[in-house]
C-alpha cells in the first residue's frame, strides 16, 4: 500500500463530508423558509399569519393589523336591554321572538285544512284556498327584535360587530313578569319560558300573542380576527370572504382553517442550526489550508452561503426577515473580509 495515498484520501473525504454539511445547511434554511413562506401565503387567504395571544392579553404598540387567536370566555361590559319589556340581560346577544295564534293553510298533496298554530309573521288569509271563517289579524301590536350589547370583550379587545354577530349558540331566556312596566304587566302573563296575552294560557284563542326570548350563551370560544387597535375585528380584505372564525372550545389554528399547511417548527433553532453545519462544512474545506483552525474565517463563510440563499428567497416576502438575512450576509462578508486580511 502506498502511504502516500493516505493523505490523499483523507483530504477527499474532509472535502467530500465538509461539501454535505454546507449543502445540509443550506439545505435546511431553504426548507425552512420555503415551509414559512407556504404557510404565510396560504394564511394570507385568511387576512394572514395568526398570532397567539393569551385570554389576558392586551392592546400592545406594533400589533395593529395582525390575525390574532385568542381562547377566552367573552365578558358582557355592557348588557343588552329590551326597553319595550324592560328585560336586561348578562348576554353579548339578546333576540326577541313574537309570535300570533293565526290561522295557517296546511297542503298535503290535494287536499286543503286549517289550524290554529303559533306563527312568527302575520298570514294574510285572503290567499288562503279557502278564506271564509279563517280571518286573521292584520298586524302584530308588537315586533320581533334583536339587541346587542354595547360592549363585549374577548382578554382586552373589544369585538366589532360581525365577530358579535358570530358567536355561537343560543339558549332560551327565563323573562321575570315582576320587571314588566305597568302597560305590559296587565296584558302579558307568564306560561314557562314565554309571555303570554292569553287569558288561558293552556288554551289560547285566534290573536293572542306570545313573547320569548332567546341569548347567546357565555362559554369558553376560540376568537381568530385581527387587531385594530383595541379592537378585534374582521379582515375585510381576506380572498375567503370571512377575514376571522369563532368556534366553541380551544380550537387550534389547523383545526379552524383546515387548508393551511403545517407550518415549520422551530423556525429559529433551525436557523442557527443551518449556519453552524455550514460553518463547519466550511471548517472541514479550510482543513488543507493555512486557514484550518480558524473558526471565525468558517463563520464568516458559512453565514455568507446560508445568508445569501435565504436573502434570495424572501425577496418579496417578509421585508423584516428579509432584512435581517440581509444583515447576516453583511456581517458574515465583513468577518470573511477581516479573517482573510489577517492570513495574508
Amino acid at each position: 500500500m502506498d502511504l502516500r495515498k493516505g493523505p490523499l484520501v483523507r483530504g477527499l473525504a474532509l472535502n467530500i463530508v465538509g461539501a454535505l454539511l454546507v449543502l445540509a445547511g443550506i439545505g435546511v434554511v431553504a426548507t425552512t423558509s420555503r415551509g414559512l413562506l407556504n404557510y404565510r401565503a396560504a394564511a394570507t387567504r385568511h387576512g394572514g399569519e395568526v398570532v397567539n395571544l393569551g385570554p389576558d392579553a392586551q392592546p400592545q404598540a406594533g400589533q395593529h393589523g395582525l390575525m390574532a387567536r385568542i381562547v377566552a370566555t367573552p365578558t358582557v361590559v355592557e348588557a343588552p336591554h329590551d326597553p319595550e319589556f324592560n328585560l336586561r340581560v348578562n348576554t353579548p346577544v339578546l333576540v326577541r321572538h313574537v309570535e300570533m295564534f293565526q290561522w295557517r293553510e296546511v297542503r298535503i298533496g290535494d287536499g286543503v285544512h286549517y289550524e290554529l298554530d303559533w306563527v312568527d309573521r302575520p298570514l294574510d288569509a285572503s290567499r288562503f284556498r279557502d278564506p271564509a271563517g279563517h280571518a286573521n289579524p292584520p298586524s302584530f301590536p308588537i315586533g320581533g327584535k334583536q339587541f346587542d350589547a354595547g360592549l363585549v370583550q374577548v382578554g382586552g379587545f373589544k369585538l366589532g360587530p360581525v365577530l358579535l354577530h358570530a358567536l355561537p349558540g343560543s339558549q332560551r331566556v327565563t323573562p321575570d313578569p315582576k320587571s314588566l312596566p305597568e302597560n305590559l304587566a296587565a296584558s302579558f302573563t307568564r306560561h314557562g319560558d314565554y309571555l303570554v296575552t292569553s287569558a288561558n294560557p293552556g288554551d289560547p284563542r285566534l290573536g293572542d300573542i306570545r313573547v320569548s326570548w332567546d341569548e347567546v350563551p357565555l362559554q369558553e370560544l376560540t376568537v381568530v380576527g385581527r387587531l385594530d387597535g383595541d379592537r378585534l375585528v374582521a379582515a375585510t380584505d381576506a380572498a375567503d370572504g370571512r377575514g376571522y372564525d369563532v368556534q366553541v372550545g380551544d380550537v387550534p389554528v389547523l383545526d379552524m382553517f383546515p387548508d393551511l399547511p403545517e407550518p415549520p417548527e422551530f423556525v429559529n433553532g433551525a436557523r442557527v442550526l443551518s449556519v453552524l453545519l455550514a460553518a463547519l462544512g466550511s471548517l472541514l474545506l479550510l482543513s488543507r489550508q493555512r486557514a484550518q483552525r480558524d473558526v471565525m474565517l468558517a463563520l464568516g463563510l458559512g453565514g455568507l452561503g446560508v445568508g445569501v440563499v435565504a436573502s434570495v428567497l424572501w425577496i418579496g416576502g417578509d421585508s423584516r426577515i428579509l432584512c435581517g438575512w440581509l444583515a447576516v450576509v453583511l456581517l458574515s462578508l465583513l468577518l470573511t473580509v477581516w479573517r482573510l486580511r489577517r492570513h495574508r
